[in-house]
């Protein structure tokens, strides 16, 4: 197993594995290496902070609730943005029901600070340097699900191939063409939008 970032801190599967043992404070620890990535990856797939939130809360307490489900034969990276996709996924399959989105919930200074405090922590590579922030997530809003959730985990979340083959239950090679397909389609509706 790697260590994350840091060679003296202990990796997420070892605090889960404490976790698993009784030890609170590895939980904790370990919400506090993923909320803003959960939070960053939950709001690019359904485009409202607010639900975003709920469903970080939501994977936590599944996390909480299921600690002894977890293998360690799969990184605990990809179990927990595994969680928090099919609960996103869920919530956008509801959401599509009941009512339409409005892009305009999301103003201009929250999403700043999502991006401001992200990038404190992540280095992220974004889609195309043409768009601002906005375009590029309105453009994500009209992409398929299967489309959007492989663009976010490799694009956004700098996911391996590996991880997002597991946490979307598809093959290696059909991920690959996936995220290809998706860069182009991504890239069609910034130009639409643009135009």
């Amino acid at each position: 197993m790697n260590k994350n970032k840091n060679d003296n801190r202990i990796t997420d599967e070892e605090l889960m594995k404490r976790f698993q043992e009784g030890d609170e404070s590895a939980f904790e620890e370990l919400v506090n290496r993923f909320s803003k990535r959960l939070m960053y990856f939950a709001y690019r797939y359904v485009n409202d902070r607010s639900v975003a939130e709920d469903i970080v809360q939501d994977t936590f307490l599944k996390v909480y609730q299921n600690k002894h489900s977890y293998r360690p034969i799969a990184k605990f990276s990809t179990w927990i943005f595994t969680i928090t996709g099919n609960l996103a996924k869920t919530k956008l399959r509801k959401w599509k029901t009941r009512q339409t989105y409005s892009f305009s919930n999301f103003g201009e200074r929250d999403w700043e600070n999502t991006l401001e405090d992200e990038d404190e922590t992540e280095n992220i590579e974004r889609p195309t340097a043409a768009a601002d922030p906005k375009v590029i997530q309105r453009a994500l809003t009209n992409l398929p699900d299967h489309s959007k959730k492989v663009i976010i985990l490799r694009d956004i979340q700098e996911l391996s191939y590996d991880e997002i083959s597991k946490i979307t239950g598809v093959a290696l090679g059909t991920v690959k063409s996936r995220i290809n397909r998706a860069r182009i389609k991504l890239q069609e509706e910034i130009n639409k939008i643009l135009n």
